[in-house]
């Protein structure tokens, strides 16, 4: 093979590579991240649409849960509201027959477009009253949140034991009209 050709052969292959490296360049990598970036947008959105079927399958019970919230919450009133749960404690307390040790509720606004009145209680009572208060807490309609339980036996024969309770309940605005 003559030399001329040669030149010719490796002239035209590093101008073939040269010329595939700016293809690679400006053209099949920005085609190929593009690609990527509509292969995650296209998953995300059938996510979307995934989770906006299943709510839309359960639209009657999350309503009927809204429903049962909005009709149960507190006042939006703080001091109506703690009020509220005053009496509640006081009814929980007398149809258990433990004996009431404290109650303090303290409001606690958000940033969101509710508020929460946050309350810590302490009764005593033998074992068949503290279950009797639970349970008369547990069902009362009231939107409240139990979230938190501390028992503690006040004697060595465990018959009188001491419940710490904190509880949260629900204060939302007043629909707008």
């Amino acid at each position: 093979m003559d030399i001329k050709n040669r030149e010719k052969m490796l002239l035209i292959a590093t101008g073939g590579c040269l010329v595939l490296m700016i293809l690679n360049w400006l053209v099949i990598s920005p085609l190929t991240a593009s690609w990527h970036h509509r292969s995650e947008r296209i998953a995300a959105l059938r996510k979307s649409l995934g989770d906006g079927a299943m709510l839309l399958r359960r639209e009657a019970s999350i309503r009927e849960r809204w429903e049962h919230m909005s009709t149960n919450a507190l006042s939006s009133t703080p001091t109506v509201a703690e009020r509220q749960l005053f009496d509640a404690f006081d009814r929980w307390v007398r149809a258990s027959g433990v004996t009431e040790g404290s109650f303090k509720p303290q409001f606690k606004p958000t940033d969101d477009n509710y508020s929460v009145m946050e309350c810590n209680a302490e009764v005593t009572g033998a074992y068949g009253s503290i279950i009797r208060f639970l349970y008369n807490l547990e069902k009362d309609p009231m939107g409240l949140q139990l979230q938190g339980v501390d028992l503690t036996a006040r004697d060595d024969a465990g018959q009188q034991i001491s419940l710490g309770l904190q509880l949260s309940g629900l204060l939302l605005p007043p629909p707008n009209p």
